[in-house]
């Protein structure tokens, strides 16, 4: 596809066919809305798992039993990832401004809001409800999580949304590699690059492999190819108007559809014990929905994602993800297990209160702990956002 083809592809048409700066340089309609809808699945996918359990089968009728599959919401997250941290690198010509700023960036974006929420979280086990089958955290599950290397060190965790914040953090690691393979080769040529190893390791886990599947499932290593994804989809904000004129939302309804029957064919229990592939399926009908969205494409889907409520919740969904799976527990085990009838009763009481319950608190949480961070853009301004004492003069400049 074109969409993958490297700053050479996208730049030999320029004096005859120009890549439309001014769209390219604009807010980007409809990905806060995404994040929002994404986070928001995740938290309706938790009251799922309270309200019908035996995950991974589906006993849940046909309105609710796509909630199931709360892992294609973090799929999403991982894809936009990646195609949102390389739209300012893809307008300038696939070049970083510096890799010790980006990672003062991404570390100042991502940790305040983790360590805030990893408090609140060991809280809520501590003194309220403790995570159900899970053992309580220990001083080691703090300095762990805290770390984000949990995939590393296998201790308790206070919060089952943990997980994916320490791969994404890996995946900042190599995210200057990716967008210096963009830059001397191509979207092609680095997908492959990444993703010959991960098929490699499937393949041989497939094969019974031991070393392989442990692997696999300590590390969700799938997660680079689909944050590589998103860092080539990335590619369509430079592209020419031939490229962004393609019909990108009917390519990625084309991959997306054979995805979904095949799911819907083999059952949740067969999808989840095939995660790995179902995941690198959706992988490029993803980056096909995000080059569709940002170029504003179909006009009707941009602009519900770009409608102001779902644009609000987006700019909180980090906080939202953080939040919500504490809250979750807390309600379940201490207000609702045995007085509401399990199945679609429980969902439908616990979505009532629980979605309210968890947008409000996480939007108080951003309000303290995410957004002043945005606003002000530094360690040291970040420090006067949040009315700390100030020590020195070295500030940490980021943006999200």
């Amino acid at each position: 596809m074109e969409l993958l083809a490297g700053p050479e592809a996208a730049t030999a048409a320029v004096p005859a066919v120009p890549a439309a700066p001014a769209a390219s340089r604009r807010r980007l309609l409809g990905l806060d809305g995404i994040r929002g809808l994404a986070a928001l699945f995740v938290v309706v996918h938790h009251v799922f798992l309270r309200a019908f359990p035996g995950y991974p089968a589906n006993h849940a009728p046909f309105w609710a039993g796509g909630f199931v599959y709360g892992r294609f919401a973090v799929v999403v997250f991982i894809v936009l990832s990646g195609f949102s941290l390389s739209v300012s690198a893809a307008r300038a010509d696939w070049r970083l401004d510096s890799v010790s700023k980006f990672a003062r960036r991404r570390a100042w974006r991502i940790l305040p809001p983790y360590w805030a929420a990893l408090g609140f979280s060991l809280l809520m086990t501590w003194f309220v409800v403790a995570q159900p089958g899970w053992p309580e955290p220990t001083a080691k599950s703090v300095v762990v999580n805290g770390l984000l290397a949990r995939d590393v060190f296998a201790v308790p965790s206070p919060n089952r949304a943990f997980w994916t914040i320490a791969i994404e953090a890996q995946l900042y690691v190599v995210f200057p590699l990716l967008i210096l393979a963009m830059r001397r080769l191509n979207g092609f040529v680095m997908l492959a690059i990444v993703a010959t190893p991960v098929l490699t390791l499937g393949i041989c886990s497939a094969a019974q492999v031991p070393a392989a599947t442990t692997l696999l499932n300590q590390y969700t290593p799938d997660f680079a190819v689909l944050f590589a994804s998103g860092v080539a989809a990335a590619g369509i904000v430079n592209a020419t108007e031939r490229r962004r004129n393609r019909p990108w939302h009917w390519f990625a309804l084309a991959l997306a559809v054979p995805v979904f029957v095949l799911i819907a064919w083999r059952g949740s229990v067969w999808t989840i014990d095939n995660i790995f592939w179902v995941d690198l399926a959706f992988g490029p009908a993803i980056g096909c929905l995000l080059a569709a969205v940002v170029t504003e494409r179909p006009r009707p889907l941009v602009g519900l994602l770009d409608a102001r409520p779902l644009r609000r919740l987006g700019s909180f969904s980090y906080s939202l993800y953080l939040t919500h799976a504490p809250i979750v527990i807390a309600v379940y085990y201490g207000f609702m297990q045995g007085r509401v009838r399990m199945g679609g009763p429980m969902f439908l009481v616990l979505c009532a209160l629980v979605l309210p319950l968890t947008v409000l608190f996480a939007r108080l949480f951003a309000e303290v702990f995410e957004l002043p961070l945005l606003r002000r853009r530094g360690w040291g301004a970040g420090r006067d956002a949040l009315h700390l004492p100030r020590r020195g003069r070295v500030s940490m400049t980021g943006e999200s």
